[in-house]
């Protein structure tokens, strides 16, 4: 019998920036807004799949990257142990207390218990610190000094102004891998963006951050923005950081908020659609896959 060659590995599409929330067991007091209002809900893997069903470039969503949303350690228990089952999460960004002493000892008992091996990051809500020092302070380097010891990364999430923080991390802490949620959110919909991209291009310069493709439609109008209000902000990020330091993220269900997964993915391809085929695989695939240890999604 003559032998038939194995079918081509599906091309793997990261999205590598999402939420999950159960409003029966947490409540988030930020869903309170009523501009919020229609994601409002409870929100799970199952609605995921049932959302993101347009391809980018011809790839179907394979894996995931569940961020945390609230300041609660139960709550990455809780994803954590979701990854363990649901094959789709390929990886938590998590929450812990930096400024906690013990909070090594915290991160271990994440890592030991279920689902822990998915846990590859941590994030902390700098965006709503009013203290414009907050990532220097010495009980909170000590807790980035604890990540880094145990190979796990840190997603900055700050907003434009803070972007000096954010430089100064990557400054003192060179070993801790970093990579900026949002884009440090960009006022897209002012077009307000030379002040952001001098400092953005400032943090690029450091090679251990990386940063995320992902919601800039919510900076700009939500129910009037197009692919020309994001396209000078994707030619900065690319030019910044190139294709190898950039990664898709869909930051469902708030990108419900403007438009939604499949827009977003539709802009998504649009802007990738004149780089190369290996450049499209870094930004879909292969740099969120190096940044969080994907397993199976390197070709």
């Amino acid at each position: 019998m003559p032998d038939h060659p194995s079918p081509a590995p599906t091309p793997a599409l990261v999205d590598a920036h999402h939420h999950l929330w159960d409003l029966s067991v947490r409540p988030q007091p930020w869903l309170d807004e009523p501009e919020h209002a229609p994601i409002r809900r409870t929100w799970t893997t199952g609605d995921l799949r049932a959302a993101a069903t347009r391809t980018i470039l011809g790839r179907s969503l394979t894996t995931s990257v569940a961020v945390q949303c609230v300041a609660s350690v139960p709550e990455t228990e809780d994803l954590l142990a979701l990854a363990g089952t649901d094959p789709l999460i390929g990886a938590v960004v998590g929450w812990v207390d930096l400024a906690d002493p013990a909070v090594g000892e915290v991160l271990d008992r994440l890592g030991e218990g279920p689902g822990g091996s998915r846990l590859r990051s941590v994030r902390h809500l700098v965006q709503g610190e009013t203290d414009p020092a907050w990532l220097q302070r010495p009980d909170v380097e000590r807790g980035l000094t604890a990540v880094a010891d145990r190979h796990l990364g840190y997603d900055v999430l700050v907003r434009d102004h803070q972007l000096p923080q954010a430089i100064r991390l990557a400054q003192r802490l060179p070993g801790l891998r970093l990579v900026l949620d949002h884009a440090a959110k960009p006022p897209v919909a002012k077009g307000e963006l030379a002040d952001w991209a001098d400092q953005l291009r400032l943090l690029a310069a450091h090679p251990q951050v990386s940063c995320k493709v992902s919601g800039l439609v919510t900076e700009a109008d939500w129910r009037r923005w197009t692919i020309g209000d994001i396209r000078p902000v994707w030619d900065v990020l690319l030019s910044a950081f190139g294709p190898g330091r950039l990664m898709f993220g869909s930051d469902w269900p708030v990108c419900a908020l403007a438009g939604g997964w499949n827009r977003w993915a539709t802009a998504v391809e649009e802007l990738l659609r004149d780089l190369s085929a290996d450049d499209q695989h870094a930004v879909l695939a292969g740099t969120a896959t190096d940044f969080y240890r994907l397993a199976g999604h390197r070709g």
